[in-house]
């Protein structure tokens, strides 16, 4: 695993602008995956308008950029495929046959890709440039979806949707260390992001309405933190000093502040919505959401939280992925770079 730049900051690679040579010359975009359309709508951030919708594999979920930056990987849940997208050019290439991509990671050294076989109950360590299987670890809970890893990458923490689950997966060994029940009935818990200093982990839960925080290392009891009723997304500013939590029940994005380490904002989107999963913008003045229920995209600013933009697109757009972003190398989902 390449090591962290900072090792006060995990996020120290992904600063305003501080784009990757592999990927300087991209235009810069946003890719959304309308999960009841089987399309992805793609956007030009400084127009505001949709470009061009390309037609992908059954209900895709997530768009992930792949370890090496190069190719963005639409995943086509109940398709059973990884659809490639070249960022460069912005054309889909030949579907990958993958059995329940709900969601995709990749190890730190870049050598796996994981695949969150949510409804197969599995994670599927594939090879990363060729998505064979390397190997398949069944899991006891229901769900499975989120990740994020630990700053030195040996293990990553896993949220189990359906079950209101948590694991701890070693890397290297592909195997399952840790396993707990959130300590509530009926939760959901969604995205998962380290703190900066990779002390904390933070699992976003529709039902409990907030984010659940807990030590990674010790794989502790978590505590609750309100954030909003429909908590679902997770995403860090380019300073790394804020953290912006969609609300998708209530229309809103809560704003934690990490050295503070608490909630310092809350915005309303104009009209309501749902904000479900996005991205920041290249130089993180923007924070870009899929409206999940109203197929429809929301563009925020970051300073003031005022709202820049409502795009319509296809229905049931979800995990978009902003494109280039700052960093050496993707960890996966709609975009964790270190």
């Amino acid at each position: 695993m390449p090591p962290v730049l900072d090792p006060n900051d995990l996020y120290a690679a992904d600063r305003p602008n501080q784009l990757s040579p592999a990927v300087k010359d991209y235009p810069s975009r946003v890719y959304v995956p309308n999960t009841n359309s089987d399309t992805v709508s793609v956007i030009d951030p400084k127009t505001y308008k949709v470009i061009k919708s390309i037609p992908v594999g059954r209900q895709p979920q997530h768009i992930v950029p792949s370890w090496d930056l190069k190719t963005l990987w639409v995943n086509d849940d109940r398709g059973n495929s990884l659809t490639p997208i070249g960022p460069r050019t912005g054309e889909a290439g030949k579907p990958v046959a993958v059995h329940d991509p709900y969601n995709l990671y990749f190890t730190p050294d870049g050598k796996y890709a994981v695949v969150m076989a949510s409804n197969d109950r599995q994670l599927v360590f594939r090879d990363a440039h060729t998505m064979k299987v390397v190997k398949a670890v069944p899991v006891s809970c229901h769900g499975v979806n989120h990740a994020d890893f630990s700053m030195d990458g040996r293990y990553f923490i896993v949220s189990c949707e359906f079950s209101g689950e948590l694991l701890k997966v070693d890397t290297e060994k592909m195997a399952v260390i840790g396993h707990q029940k959130l300590p509530l009935h009926g939760v959901m818990p969604q995205d998962v992001k380290i703190s900066p200093d990779g002390k904390k982990f933070y699992i976003a839960d529709i039902m409990a309405d907030g984010m659940w925080v807990l030590d990674g290392d010790t794989f502790s009891k978590p505590s609750l933190l309100p954030t909003g009723k429909g908590a679902h997304g997770l995403y860090v500013s380019r300073a790394s000093r804020e953290m912006y939590i969609s609300n998708r029940g209530e229309g809103t994005i809560s704003v934690f502040d990490f050295k503070e380490d608490w909630l310092t904002k809350k915005w309303r989107l104009p009209n309501g919505g749902s904000p479900d999963m996005g991205g920041v913008s290249t130089d993180g003045r923007v924070l870009w959401l899929s409206g999940r229920y109203n197929s429809e995209m929301y563009a925020i600013d970051t300073a003031t939280g005022e709202q820049l933009a409502r795009i319509s697109v296809g229905r049931g757009p979800q995990g978009l992925a902003v494109y280039p972003q700052p960093g050496r190398y993707s960890l996966g989902h709609t975009g964790i770079f270190r």
